[in-house]
This record gives structure tokens, C-alpha cells and sequence, in this order.
């Protein structure tokens, strides 16, 4: 069995993929996998269909909801196997690294083999800090939405942090729109605004720091299972080199880690583009 971890999509109810379907190249990519005779679930994650705000890249709570969709699959259908894998992309690939950390641990009664993380965002806790007035353009492509649903997310996990106090009035308006929009729609609403227009204040004091890691941080070690990592060369949303550091990080940890670079591959191209050798690393997996 395959449990599928989805990619950005906004944090509200309504974008929810059991209610607007799957993405076109994350649909294309399970189709692969169904069939060659997998079984493929996924999830929503928590708070999206749910009560509250979805936790945007809350790494445990994205795991528990891919974990339990499979326990539901096998609910439904006792006869689906018990052998399964994570694979995500983009924050689906967050949460894939995530679930692997937890799956053995949180869902002992399940076989759960392996991993694979495409376009996976990591190391952010060390980048968000940095976030306050004046933040240069980075160039990266929908920074400013990615950055809303996680103010958004962290403040819903944690609302002593209170986060509007950092937030600039420009700031604390386009986080009550992230709230409702779906990425498609809240990208027009953000054009030509920059991160450094979000903050009336530096997010780098020790609360928030500490928070961040909490929330976004990707465990280094703890990994009982082996893991795929795949990363478009030409990734203008999630930056490959934030992803180097963390194999070398998980190599230096002694993690059973394969890494491959797709040279010109952007962020979703590099989920097709892995497809093959996924597909291959699964398999003896599986068996």
C-alpha cells in the first residue's frame, strides 16, 4: 500500500483534495503506482475537512493523518496488505520524512517499510528567524503564500506565541485571506508582495525560534527504515540546496538515505520525474 502525502494547497476546508481532487501531476503519478497493482490512500491531513486550521508543515500531526489512513484503509478492507510505504511531495514530502520517523513507533501494528520525499522543504527553521521588515526578494517562487500558511498554521498550533503581534496590518490582512483561500486563489491576492511586508518585528527571538524548530524542523536521526529523496535541480520553490543538507545530514546520522538530483527538473516536474526510480526503490521494499 501507498499512503500519499499532498502538496500545497491552502489551508482551508474547501481545498481539501477529497473535495477538489487531486492536483493533475500528483494524479498522473498515483495512476503509475495503481497500476502496478498498489493500493493508494491519502490523506487530507488534519484540519482541512476537519475542525480547526490546518497545521501547515506541523510535521507530527501530518504524520499521524498519513499513518492513520492507512489503519482506515485496513479497516474498510482487511484483505489490503499490512506492507506499506510513504511517499509525499513538496509539504507532502515534509510530512512523508515525518511519517517515517513516527511510523514504526505510532503504528507498530502496521509493516511500514520505507520512504520516499520529493521536493521536500527542510532546514526552514533555520530561514523563518530571519523573517521580520526588510527581508530581501529571494526569488523564490510563492514565498510570500507558502510563508502565510505557516504563520497561519503556527498560529492556530500555537496560539500563546500570538503571532499578530508580529505581523504588519498588510500582514495580519493577507493572513485572514490565507485562512480562506486556496493557493490558486490567494497567489493574485499576493502578487508583488514580499515577505519582508508581512512583519512589523523580527521573528528571531528565542520563543519563536524554539517554536519554529518545534514545528517545521525535520528530525536528522531516528529513521528505522530506508528513505528515497528526490530533488529537481531547477526547484524554484524549494531551493535543492536546503535538501543537501539535510542528506548530508542524515548520512552523517548513519540514516539508510538515497538521494537523487533531477538535473532541470522544477518543483512538481520532479515528481514525474522520479517516478522510475521510486518505483524501483519501493519494490524490494514491498516484497
Amino acid at each position: 500500500m501507498v499512503s500519499y502525502a499532498h502538496g500545497t494547497i491552502g489551508v482551508s476546508d474547501q481545498c481539501a483534495p477529497s473535495m477538489t481532487g487531486p492536483q493533475a501531476i500528483e494524479s498522473a503519478y498515483l495512476q503509475d503506482w495503481l497500476a502496478r497493482g498498489y493500493a493508494v490512500v491519502a490523506t487530507d491531513y488534519i484540519g482541512l475537512g476537519t475542525p480547526g486550521v490546518l497545521p501547515y508543515l506541523d510535521g507530527k500531526a501530518a504524520a499521524h493523518s498519513v499513518i492513520d489512513m492507512v489503519r482506515a484503509a485496513r479497516t474498510i478492507d482487511a484483505g489490503v496488505s499490512p506492507r506499506w510505504v510513504v511517499i509525499g511531495l513538496s509539504q507532502g514530502g515534509h510530512a512523508a520524512l515525518h511519517t517515517a520517523n513516527e511510523a514504526t513507533t505510532y503504528a507498530p501494528d502496521l509493516d511500514y517499510r520505507g520512504a520516499v520525499a520529493i521536493g521536500a522543504p527542510s532546514n526552514l527553521e533555520q530561514l523563518f528567524p530571519f523573517g521580520g521588515p526588510g527581508f530581501p526578494n529571494l526569488g523564490l517562487r510563492g514565498l510570500t503564500t507558502f510563508s502565510l500558511f505557516t504563520i497561519v498554521g503556527l498560529r492556530s498550533a500555537r496560539p500563546d506565541l500570538d503571532l499578530d503581534s508580529y505581523l504588519s496590518p498588510r500582514g495580519r490582512e493577507l493572513a485572514g485571506l490565507a485562512e480562506r483561500l486556496c493557493s490558486p486563489e490567494l497567489a493574485p491576492q499576493v502578487a508583488g508582495v514580499q515577505v519582508g511586508e508581512l512583519f512589523s518585528r523580527s521573528l528571531g527571538d528565542d520563543e519563536i525560534r524554539s517554536a519554529l524548530a518545534d514545528y517545521l524542523g525535520v528530525p536528522i536521526s531516528g529513521y528505522d527504515r530506508p528513505l528515497f529523496i528526490g530533488h529537481g535541480t531547477a526547484d524554484t520553490v524549494v531551493p535543492i540546496v536546503l535538501t543537501l543538507k539535510l542528506v548530508a545530514d542524515l548520512q552523517r546520522a548513519g540514516s539508510d538515505v538515497r538521494f537523487v538530483a533531477y538535473p532541470g527538473a522544477g518543483h512538481g516536474e520532479s515528481l514525474g520525474a522520479s517516478s522510475a526510480d521510486s518505483m524501483a526503490f519501493v519494490e524490494p521494499l514491498i516484497r
